[in-house]
């Protein structure tokens, strides 16, 4: 098989970004986005899916971190689908139930070529640090609509922000882990009815 790898440039009058992603990698992150909240959970993604990333942006902080957090997930989106290729032979689906003390976050990941997000999540508080907690579903979106999968994100339960927000990362990492990997039952085939993803 091929290297499951590729690097991805943006630019825009809002953001620049170059990310690397490498799927079959150690889970060593690399990551300067100006915004440390989205760094740390950015590093749960690396981490829990055994995803290299190497991430640089410069993005216009001084209006907010909008534009920076949904420009990454974008990209991270975009740098997904180009390293899976045809998604021959991969498992396709992925779950994980992630819990972070009191929070309960259940990710499951479709890699169907259709984007679709259902993000079932309340955060008790509007910030963490200076994160706008909003900008949490805003990164899956932009995420999905670049990676074209098909992403549940539920919240079973949770107090504490911090914990709410880090379990979903973390969830959405080892669910993506497992929808990326190759399946030896079922080597060099589509894993769809239809011919197609």
């Amino acid at each position: 098989m091929s290297e499951r790898k590729a690097t991805i440039e943006r630019t825009t009058r809002e953001t620049r970004i170059s990310l690397t992603a490498h799927l079959d990698g150690s889970g060593s992150a690399r990551l300067e986005t100006g915004v440390p909240f989205l760094d740390h959970m950015l590093d749960q993604i690396a981490r829990h899916g055994m995803i290299d990333l190497e991430i640089a942006a410069d993005g216009d902080l001084h209006i907010d971190d909008h534009h920076t957090v949904e420009d990454v997930g974008i990209t991270l989106g975009q740098a997904l689908r180009a390293a899976l290729g045809d998604k021959a032979g991969i498992r396709r689906f992925g779950h994980a139930y992630v819990p972070l003390d009191e929070a309960l976050a259940r990710v499951v990941v479709d890699l169907s070529g259709r984007p679709g997000l259902t993000f079932a999540a309340e955060f008790p508080s509007e910030k963490i640090g200076r994160f706008d907690t909003e900008l949490v579903g805003e990164f899956f979106q932009g995420l999905v609509n670049h990676a074209a999968l098909t992403l549940h994100i539920d919240v079973l339960r949770g107090r504490n922000t911090h914990h709410i927000a880090e379990a979903i990362f973390k969830a959405f990492g080892r669910a993506l882990r497992m929808a990326c990997e190759v399946d030896p039952r079922a080597a060099g085939q589509l894993p769809s009815t239809k011919g197609a993803l």
